[in-house]
């Protein structure tokens, strides 16, 4: 198999299949309703609707899309330091982040 299988099958599970440990580990009581913010987190890539075009596999999300950018990682940061559901729905955004910064930066292009 080669790398772009690889490549695509490691974000999906970092996207998909980790946090479901992320919310067992670390929120065991309410594992179920972490994991469902973790995958509400997943909305924030619908600013790719709003790039020409829509997907490039050449191009990274990190600082290209506007929920993606600099400044909105800035603010994913900051609801760390709030509690309850807005720090679960931080750390989500953040994993989301670190997901698709590897994707592009680790892996073939």
């Amino acid at each position: 198999m080669d790398c772009f299988f690889w490549k695509t099958f490691f974000h999906y599970f970092l996207h998909f299949i980790f946090p479901v440990f992320i919310a067992l580990i670390f929120f065991r009581e309410n594992w179920r309703k972490v994991y469902f913010l973790f995958l509400v987190t997943m909305l924030v890539d619908l600013d790719h609707l709003l790039a020409n075009p829509i997907f490039d596999p050449n191009r990274g999300s990190i600082g290209f899309h506007f929920l993606h950018s600099y400044y909105a990682i800035a603010v994913y940061f900051l609801m760390l330091l709030f509690k309850g559901n807005i720090r679960i729905i931080g750390i989500g955004l953040l994993f989301h982040m670190l997901t698709d910064f590897q994707d592009f930066y680790f892996w073939c292009h």
